[in-house]
């Protein structure tokens, strides 16, 4: 008997056609947060963004727990540990090894910024996170105080010196400053002498500067 379309097996890329992938859902929910924040990431809006029944979601995750446990696990991949490899990158000086830092802050590729700022809203809703966006902190004030020390800094002043740098960016998010390209990178030399305690050279700017030409 041959084989006819209502008995021949469905393929595995035919069943994922027709739910979406993990991978699809995980992206529209980080689309969503940033968009309506996380109360607004649910099944049923995220099945209609995708053009997909709501039923499709669960062959991809036992439920909305488990699609926000992924979301929150995206984030700390992305921000948390590219953060910490600018950190541990090869420097020749401390003031090189602040500037690989600094591309986190204008390079979304290396650190979301919009990403940081609605899962630390998403911590002001619930314990749960805001738990896991302060051990977050806490191990990036760790690499940036590693960082300091590794470049001759004593541990109590790197310590001080991490905090400030670190709380000066979120302080910079918490409060949505608007600065174009230009204008950071204008103030780069000064905030890397007072971060540090080193002179930024023309030369470490210009370099820096050439990373960023938007």
């Amino acid at each position: 008997m041959s084989e006819t379309t209502a008995t021949r097996p469905e393929s595995a890329s035919a069943r994922t056609e027709g739910r979406g992938k993990a991978e699809d859902w995980l992206e529209a929910a980080y689309q969503q947060l940033l968009l309506g924040g996380v109360d607004s990431v649910r099944v049923l809006t995220l099945a209609k963004t995708l053009g997909l029944s709501r039923t499709s979601f669960y062959w991809s995750f036992k439920d909305r727990d488990a699609l926000l446990a992924a979301l929150l696990a995206r984030w700390d991949a992305h921000n948390t540990a590219r953060l910490i490899g600018r950190c541990e990158q090869y420097a020749a000086t401390v003031v090189e090894a602040m500037l690989n830092v600094f591309d986190c802050w204008l390079d979304e590729s290396l650190f979301d910024s919009r990403f940081e700022l609605a899962i630390r809203n998403w911590g002001l809703q619930n314990e749960d996170v805001a738990a896991v966006v302060d051990q977050a902190d806490q191990t990036r004030i760790q690499a940036l105080t590693a960082m300091l020390m590794r470049h001759g800094q004593p541990e109590s002043q790197a310590d001080v010196r991490a905090r400030t740098i670190y709380l000066t960016q979120i302080g910079y998010l918490s409060m949505r400053t608007r600065e174009s390209v230009a204008e950071r990178i204008g103030r780069v030399a000064d905030y890397v002498e007072i971060f540090v305690g080193e002179p930024c050279q023309p030369h470490d700017l210009e370099r820096f500067a050439a990373r960023h030409p938007g």
